[in-house]
């Protein structure tokens, strides 16, 4: 390819990045946010409202993924064929209204349904933002791209501790409503909003880019249509191999470790943070604490994007992929070991940069060797398996803090599952070796 081609390329590319990235990365900041607002609701006035112990409480939390493995698949199939604008309208409809509807849980019960329901209706949008980052972006800046969306989650739950600490220490008796109710109400409502706005300003596909000119439209289309035949060429995976494979079920673990790490911390690091009163005799308020949570995640969303620039730039992925679980990994289990709180948010500071980085480069990896409905498929079903963990990590965290007293239990399986996780990537490595026979075919 020649440097003016390059170039070209590298301008187009500028452009769909700037159209298509920051809406994106803000539908994922509220979708996030109302995945994960329990975890502020807990400890300031839901747990004691509703009667929740740190059991019930990891149970409620988490319950919201097995609402959400139950439809990935077929959510992901349906955006494939009825296109990216139209089907996460609908998701995100569906989810605005229920995130809503938890401002109103009159009991543990309800709560669990809600939860459950939750998940239901946001199935399909993460894995449906992947694929559909496929359609726009070729391999090699796609871990780049993938890292900008995902920026949202760092950037949700440094912005998301803050904005939900004042909505519940501010709103408390608004409408008749505790703090974290009304904190619900209000972070429900943007993605109904915005599911109006997604119908009129996504484009499914390149060639349907009116905001693209002619020789752009081209240029992109040709380009992916050819990294396409090259991949299919390479690698024969139909929808039903890419939904059997051992290879998938590896890449589902991988995925399941680092998300473990993400939720635990996602969901526990408000109570973490509100035990250092006991720990270390810090006193702070709900708007400070929900500062200090964010730190980490400030850290975690700048170095997420540079690692996952670098893996592109290098292109080499399994490493990029492997080397920030293990540091994660390592540094969670020992965050609750150290003298004062300082020290100790450096270790949670650490884990999150290393579960962060992790994510882009590993979802650059589906796509190395799947395409089509066998993508749409393939990443759907990582993604529910995966995504399993965020039931496991609040339960089973939970579940220890009840039975030992104390958060350290539930940290070290955090970093054990990590550094599992990191050893499978190792092992399989960043694509499988070519199909031989279709190799051999596509020869002239």
């Amino acid at each position: 390819m020649s440097t003016r081609t390059i170039a070209e390329g590298d301008r187009v590319l500028g452009k769909v990045a700037l159209r298509i990235m920051p809406f994106l990365a803000l539908l994922y900041f509220v979708n996030y946010l109302d995945r994960v607002n329990i975890g502020f609701a807990g400890p300031n006035g839901m747990n004691a409202e509703l009667g929740l112990s740190a059991t019930a409480f990891g149970f409620a939390s988490g319950i919201f993924f097995l609402g959400y493995l139950t439809l990935e698949v077929p959510s992901n199939l349906a955006l494939h064929r009825f296109g990216a604008r139209r089907w996460l309208a609908r998701i995100m409809v569906t989810w605005g209204i229920v995130a809503t509807v938890l401002a109103f849980v009159p009991n543990p019960t309800t709560l669990v349904i809600m939860r459950f329901l939750l998940g239901v209706a946001e199935a399909g949008f993460f894995p449906g933002i992947i694929l559909y980052l496929t359609y726009w972006f070729p391999a090699a800046q796609r871990a780049k791209a993938v890292a900008l969306f995902m920026a949202a989650v760092p950037v949700s739950s440094a912005i998301g501790s803050t904005v939900s600490s004042l909505l519940i220490a501010h709103g408390h008796g608004v409408f008749g409503l505790s703090g974290w109710r009304f904190m619900f109400l209000v972070e429900g409502i943007p993605a109904i909003l915005l599911a109006f706005v997604t119908w009129f300003y996504l484009t499914d596909r390149p060639e349907q880019a009116k905001w693209l000119t002619e020789d752009e439209r081209r240029w992109l289309t040709t380009e992916l249509d050819n990294e396409r035949k090259a991949t299919e060429a390479a690698h024969h995976w139909p929808l039903r191999k890419a939904l059997t494979h051992p290879r998938i079920l590896g890449l589902a673990f991988v995925y399941f470790a680092i998300a473990y790490g993400l939720y635990a911390l996602g969901f526990f690091l408000p109570t973490i943070i509100a035990g250092f009163g006991q720990q270390f005799g810090t006193k702070l308020s709900t708007v400070e604490a929900g500062l200090v949570t964010a730190i980490p995640y400030v850290i975690a969303a700048v170095v997420m994007v540079f690692w996952a620039r670098h893996g592109d730039r290098t292109r080499e992925r399994k490493w990029h992929v492997a080397l920030p679980m293990i540091v994660g990994g390592v540094a969670i289990p020992i965050a609750l070991y150290l003298g004062n709180p300082y020290a100790a948010m450096v270790a949670v500071t650490i884990c999150a940069v290393g579960v962060c980085a992790a994510l882009p480069t590993f979802w650059a990896l589906p796509s190395t060797f799947l395409s089509g409905a066998a993508a749409a498929g393939g990443i759907a079903l990582i993604n529910s398996l995966g995504n399993i963990s965020g039931f496991a990590a609040p339960y089973v965290t939970g579940w220890l803090r009840d039975l030992t007293g104390s958060q350290r239990t539930g940290l070290w399986v955090v970093g054990l599952c990590m550094l599992a996780g990191a050893c499978v990537a190792l092992v399989l490595g960043a694509r499988p070796k070519p199909d031989r026979t279709q190799a051999v075919d596509s020869l002239p």
